[in-house]
């Protein structure tokens, strides 16, 4: 593409993407290859001493993950991305860029379950600890904070609830403490939140949702926001001291803005392998190119179903941020003026069995642990997704016995109605 600036749209459908040079193809190639062959000696050892961009082994780079790393950077406004297995992995990698044995960081509460599982629980063996605060209170997110902190970490929108985080002001907190921000932004998307924008320095993603859109590859993302000093404060040694497996290199002084995305690439994903398959990448790359029209759909749905249900006698209570009655609406229109998503929880007043018997009777809405199909998605989080937390922990994280999570689909609206309608019972 020329150097002008691209609407989103045009950068979903051509960023990072050319005509494949040896055949023409004009749709990205699957690269289903685990090695490259070198120019010369000399090429092979500039590529492994970093003196040189280009492929090695896939576990480490391919060409199809390429163009995916380089569309999403475009799209979120990073300076470079690096794709991988799962949202999981993305999340394990960033965070093995910063941390050491001993280290902090603050995480609000409303997250989705796993991920609560990952930092309290397998985080430990690394020697990393998690500090837990409230997106609702951002004065708890603040006192989180001490010297051992190396980083703070929400979601745009938050799982399960929908709830939107206000980036500005935890960004703010972050500022102060001198660490980075890290922001999950699977359920927004960069179509309706891009968190760079809002002080964000790190955004991860699992593209196995919207992203890809499908259900039918998994994902995930870092991207660098290029924003953050890594060697003002010395506490991120992984990337401002020398570095002795590549005899004695300086990955921020010697990469600048993308250090952080090449550290993880280098370091994490090297070590601990958790490559991203190039038939992934490619149906998540088709996927993309269609992000905007299916987000809008999404959104819509999500509206028209809300709505529906907040009158329903036999609801108690919705939490959907595109509501104007939602506590997080006036966030939503200042984060996502697009569109408050498409992933909500409601609460049903005959509680954890009606919400059990919903999620069984319901026909045209399928009952996995999955969200942003295309398809709508059904849910009983405290029975499977959140099912590890204890009482207290599932009432911080949006997920009492009475919720049903829904990820709304593209399919016709009426249609999801009648279904959860039927579902519900009299």
């Amino acid at each position: 593409m020329s150097d002008k600036v691209h609407g989103f749209d045009t950068l979903a459908i051509h960023a990072g993407a050319q005509p494949d040079p040896a055949t023409g193809a004009r749709a990205t190639p699957i690269y289903q290859t685990t090695s490259y062959v070198f120019e010369d000696t000399q090429h092979a050892a500039d590529l492994f001493a970093l003196r040189a961009f280009g492929n090695i082994y896939t576990r480490i780079m391919n060409p199809t993950q390429a163009v995916l790393e380089a569309k999403v950077a475009a799209l979120e406004g990073g300076t470079a991305a690096l794709a991988l297995a799962s949202g999981h992995a993305a999340q394990f990698i960033t965070f093995h860029c910063l941390m050491q044995p001993g280290d902090e960081f603050v995480a609000v509460r409303q997250l989705y379950g796993g991920s609560i599982n990952q930092f309290n629980h397998s985080f430990k063996s690394f020697g990393w600890h998690v500090v837990w605060a409230d997106m609702e209170d951002i004065s708890s997110i603040e006192k989180a904070v001490s010297p051992k902190t190396k980083a703070i970490f929400c979601e745009s929108i938050a799982n399960p609830g929908g709830r939107i985080t206000d980036l500005a002001a935890v960004a703010k907190v972050a500022q102060k403490a001198g660490v980075p921000l890290i922001v999950d932004n699977t359920f927004a998307t960069p179509y309706l939140c891009r968190p760079f924008e809002h002080g964000a320095h790190i955004v991860v993603h699992s593209l196995t949702k919207f992203m890809g859109g499908h259900g039918n590859s998994m994902g995930g993302v870092i991207v660098d926001g290029g924003n953050f000093d890594w060697s003002k404060s010395g506490k991120y040694p992984m990337l401002s001291e020398p570095n002795q497996s590549y005899n004695g290199m300086v990955m921020h002084e010697t990469f600048g803005n993308i250090a952080l995305a090449i550290t993880a690439r280098v370091m994490g994903l090297r070590d601990f392998g958790p490559a991203m398959a190039p038939l992934n990448a490619f149906l998540i790359l088709t996927g993309m190119e269609t992000l905007s029209l299916r987000m809008q759909k999404h959104c819509e749905n999500a509206k028209k179903v809300a709505e529906w249900l907040s009158k329903d006698e036999r609801v108690s209570w919705v939490s959907y941020a595109g509501l104007p009655s939602d506590a997080h609406h006036k966030l939503a229109q200042k984060y996502c003026p697009k569109g408050a998503g498409a992933v909500f929880t409601f609460g049903l007043k005959g509680g954890y069995d009606a919400g059990v018997r919903t999620v069984s009777n319901a026909k045209l809405l399928s009952h996995l642990a999955n969200v942003g199909d295309t398809r709508s998605l059904i849910i009983h989080p405290a029975s499977t997704t959140h099912s590890q937390l204890s009482p207290k922990q599932l009432e911080q994280a949006g997920a009492s016995p009475d919720v049903v999570r829904l990820s709304i689909g593209i399919e016709d609206a009426a249609d999801i109605i009648a279904d959860l309608d039927q579902a519900m019972g009299s």
